[in-house]
């Protein structure tokens, strides 16, 4: 029996006593983490905000399967905050369509949620109306005319029925009871509430598609306005991808068990006091990229070394050769290698051992010291 055919649903329950210890502390680090970035200036803290953000967008996706070009979400992102961050690549429309989702839902969380509004979400996910090969309907609930809407594994003919979600007709009424609650006074903990409106709307699962980023993005919503911030510091999708497995393992056994929801909540705000430690990380490197900026505030680089110097201090993946330089900087590998020599002249880049066709080039700021054996 899953969770939803109970008769007592969606009358949720959970353990006040098992969970006050964790949500204390989560709140606790929450404050600590929001009163840290105020101490940071306007620059910082909006750098900090373009990399949650982004790692938010790609890793919710991710998590569903959908590999993002990372350097177009960060575009698309920054242009809407408005912030330089110099050469922009041009998005395509679905990277477009989950920022313009996760922007609206961190922007506008004290505005309330409504099917229009989800309705809007589900469109910019799916702006062509299918999703891969797959003709959806988008912008609406489910119809269920090809079938059950399943959560399976596993191949043809040998599939593993996760779950199963409420059948078509019920989804009127089940989108109403949820939206009513979500939007009311009450006075559950808004980080509580997130957790919950989370797993109640996957467990809906109200359309063809998209549920679990559209999940993640009403509870980044509810996090944000329990913050009453705008401004994001911590990704829970990043961590959830990170947790992939227990966090379906959770899921399944949450959906085919009681109205207890204990399980659950502990599990989700476990997860995001995780969270808050990779914050850390990227903290860390915002301030390495501002050093490395009053460093060499005076040096005259040029737009294309500007572009790959960004590139470096966001966390280069791979090793940076002159070939690689000349794609990203859209210049021959003559003019590639000119500016890496440049570079290095100021003592900002550096060979990493190797050479020949294989040289490759590190930031001196990130180099590990060499060490001698003898």
């Amino acid at each position: 029996m899953y969770i939803h055919e109970r008769d007592d649903w969606p009358n949720f329950r959970w353990n006040v006593e098992r969970l006050t210890g964790f949500l204390t502390s989560v709140r606790h680090r929450q404050g600590r983490l929001i009163g840290r970035m105020e101490a940071f200036g306007f620059e910082l803290r909006a750098e900090a905000v373009l990399r949650t953000l982004t790692e938010e967008v790609v890793q919710s996706s991710e998590i569903e399967g959908e590999i993002l070009d990372r350097e177009q979400v960060r575009s698309s992102i920054a242009r809407r905050l408005g912030m330089d961050i110099g050469a922009l690549i041009p998005p395509d429309r679905n990277v477009e369509g989950v920022v313009e989702m996760m922007l609206d839902a961190v922007r506008n969380h004290n505005d309330p949620l409504t099917k229009e509004r989800l309705f809007e979400w589900h469109t910019s996910l799916f702006p062509t109306g299918r999703s891969g090969m797959m003709k959806i309907t988008a912008g609406a609930l489910r119809t269920d005319l090809s079938g059950p809407m399943q959560v399976v594994s596993g191949p043809i003919g040998q599939e593993r029925v996760h779950y199963q979600a409420p059948a078509a007709p019920r989804l009127e009424k089940e989108m109403n009871t949820f939206l009513a609650w979500l939007n009311s006074d009450d006075n559950i903990d808004l980080v509580l509430k997130a957790g919950i409106a989370h797993l109640w709307f996957v467990t809906i699962h109200p359309f063809d598609d998209g549920n679990g980023r559209i999940a993640r993005a009403i509870a980044e919503l509810l996090l944000a306005r329990s913050e009453q911030s705008t401004q994001r510091f911590y990704s829970m999708s990043a961590r959830i991808q990170k947790e992939q497995g227990a966090y379906y393992d959770i899921l399944e056994a949450t959906q085919k068990g009681g109205l207890d929801i204990t399980d659950w909540i502990k599990w989700f705000l476990s997860c995001l006091d995780r969270a808050f430690d990779d914050t850390e990380t990227v903290l860390s490197s915002v301030l390495k990229k501002a050093r490395f900026g009053e460093m060499h505030a005076g040096e005259p680089f040029n737009s294309r070394q500007r572009v790959i110097l960004n590139r470096l201090l966001d966390g280069f993946v791979g090793k940076l050769t002159s070939s690689k330089w000349g794609k990203i900087a859209k210049c021959s590998q003559d003019t590639a290698l000119r500016d890496i020599h440049d570079l290095m002249n100021l003592g900002i880049l550096i060979k990493e051992p190797g050479g020949g066709r294989s040289t490759s080039y590190v930031l001196k700021f990130d180099a590990k010291p060499t060490i001698l054996v003898r």
